[in-house]
């Protein structure tokens, strides 16, 4: 017959085994388990807002005509633009929500046959006119890329210039894109957005199509990227510029 000592002990180990059982079945960490990381927070803006800004809805490819419209010269000046951009032959440059490529085809000439533009949409009709477009102009070097709203498909520390005009206020990922945008600039490489100026009630533009100085810095700084200068020579238009820091390098002016 088993002495009373070792049927004590016996019983102690079933009891310490039930318990561990039990914390293990609602979720406690079995001793000697790292314990996860609490997760952080998600946003919690209303659907179809961010950081109190509503979203614009994304331009159909069936309105495609509409970006290369006569007025859109004088409205718009997209060679001073790019000018004040000083982007140098053979850059990678992006052009984020490229469209059917009427900036990519300026990008084209500037960057020259040894750089790259990166042309970026989610609609695939819209790069298939771009890539059409492309043809005709005898551009041979825009690389169509099918981006979606949380991924932009871009290479990773390649890009020197990533270009969005008129784009930035249709993302409804906007802190998706930008982290995706800052992990394919360079070290010092640019992020520049072109918006109607939503501080001005007499542009021509819905609301929910424009954006404010403000609140460009408000979305970008938090994600890390440098705020450099806002030019405003354009008729209806910011020139917003940040850029993504070199190592080491202060976040923020």
């Amino acid at each position: 017959m088993p002495r009373l000592s070792t049927l004590l002990a016996a019983a102690v180990a079933l009891l310490i085994a039930g318990s561990n059982r039990g914390a293990v079945a609602q979720g406690a960490a079995p001793a000697g388990t790292a314990k996860a990381k609490p997760q952080r927070a998600a946003r919690r803006d209303p659907p179809g807002t961010y950081m109190g800004r509503p979203i614009a809805g994304v331009m159909g490819f069936e309105g495609a005509d509409w970006l290369f419209r006569d007025t859109r010269e004088a409205e718009e000046q997209p060679d001073r633009m790019l000018d004040a951009l000083k982007i140098q032959p053979g850059q990678t440059v992006a052009d984020i929500g490229a469209g059917a490529g009427y900036t990519s085809l300026r990008l084209a000439r500037r960057v020259g046959p040894t750089g790259t533009v990166l042309a970026t949409d989610v609609q695939p009709q819209m790069l298939q006119m771009l890539q059409a477009n492309a043809r005709t102009a005898g551009v041979k070097n825009i690389k169509p890329i099918r981006s979606t709203q949380a991924d932009t498909r871009l290479p990773e520390g390649q890009v020197d210039l990533a270009l969005m005009v008129d784009v930035y206020h249709e993302a409804s990922d906007p802190e998706a894109l930008l982290v995706g945008l800052k992990k394919a600039l360079k070290p010092g490489g640019r992020l520049v957005l072109v918006e109607f100026r939503g501080e001005d009630p007499e542009v021509p533009i819905k609301p929910e199509h424009k954006m404010t100085l403000k609140q460009v810095r408000l979305e970008l700084e938090p994600q890390g990227f440098v705020f450099k200068e806002s030019l405003e020579f354009l008729p209806w238009q910011h020139i917003i510029v940040f850029e993504k820091p070199e190592p080491g390098e202060k976040k923020g002016n």
